[in-house]
């Protein structure tokens, strides 16, 4: 594969959500239970009472208002339309009943690898972790075949095998990429720091993978090059934090955090409309 941005990278793969070719998946597929991101329980495989006839959410433009944000921080990836298209063809499961369980059953795993491949792009991208940067493309396109694959060789994939390997990739780049920043840095994997007062954190380089930082004080924190690959920032405040360079930041973890005009953020994100 040649040299190429990972926004480039990302279109190329299909990684970019496209509702309109996906058959309401994320809305009927998966669970939720009612609480401050839904206002209803919803079992998996039964459509979410806003999913309309099209495919379409009837209350998409306010979903907050209504007491559904959690359906705001959910992406794909791509993995809707792949599956919708795909591994089926274009036929929705109103069309085909026989296939909804098979359907709703592969999108949670092609999801995953979705989310994987999502993550092999940006590591791509980083001049810093060329050390690895063969093992990396190894192992995009190595799942960027399956994501091609039939429904019964998805669904036998070792998903979680899968992203353990990659997983080690990822860390490896991690190291890469915030050992060019100066100084001791601060470990907060897995921590618990929700709530945590970090106003004006010197957090450059930092570990901050899969740290529970809910409605944490971020403002004006310091988070270039930190790695916050699965870090929960949900109702995290970021007003004026710096988050440009930080790595594996998501889309998602923006949506569900708290931020305001003087946020920094990196150039392929985007502000989130709730913010201040």
């Amino acid at each position: 594969m040649t040299e190429i941005s990972a926004d480039e990278q990302r279109k190329e793969l299909d990684l970019l959500a496209d509702c309109g070719s996906c058959f309401g998946l994320c809305c009927v597929a998966l669970p939720f239970a009612a609480s401050a991101d839904f206002a209803v329980d919803k079992a998996a495989g039964k459509p979410c009472v806003n999913l309309r006839e099209d495919f379409r959410c009837g209350i998409h433009a306010s979903l907050r208002e209504r007491g559904f944000p959690g359906c705001t921080v959910f992406d794909c990836f791509g993995a809707g339309q792949k599956v919708s298209q795909v591994v089926f063809g274009g036929t929705d499961w109103r069309q085909a009943p026989h296939t909804a369980r098979q359907m709703f059953d592969v999108f949670p795993i092609m999801r995953q690898l979705h989310e994987l491949l999502w993550y092999l792009t940006e590591a791509l991208s980083l001049p810093a972790a060329k050390p690895v940067h063969a093992a990396l493309r190894r192992e995009l396109e190595a799942i960027d075949r399956l994501t091609r694959a039939d429904a019964e060789s998805l669904l036998a994939a070792d998903a979680p095998g899968l992203r353990a390997d990659v997983n080690t990739l990822l860390l490896q780049t991690s190291e890469l990429v915030r050992a060019d920043v100066p100084g001791p840095k601060k470990n907060h994997r897995g921590a618990d720091l929700i709530g945590a007062k970090l106003r004006g954190a010197d957090l450059r380089g930092a570990n901050l993978r899969g740290a529970l930082l809910i409605a944490a004080d971020l403002r004006r924190a310091d988070l270039r090059s930190a790695d916050v690959i699965g870090a929960d920032l949900r109702g995290a405040d970021l007003g004026g934090a710096d988050l440009t360079g930080s790595v594996f930041l998501t889309q998602t973890q923006l949506n569900s955090a708290k931020g305001d005009g003087a946020t920094r953020l990196p150039e392929s994100f985007s502000r989130p409309e709730h913010w201040a």
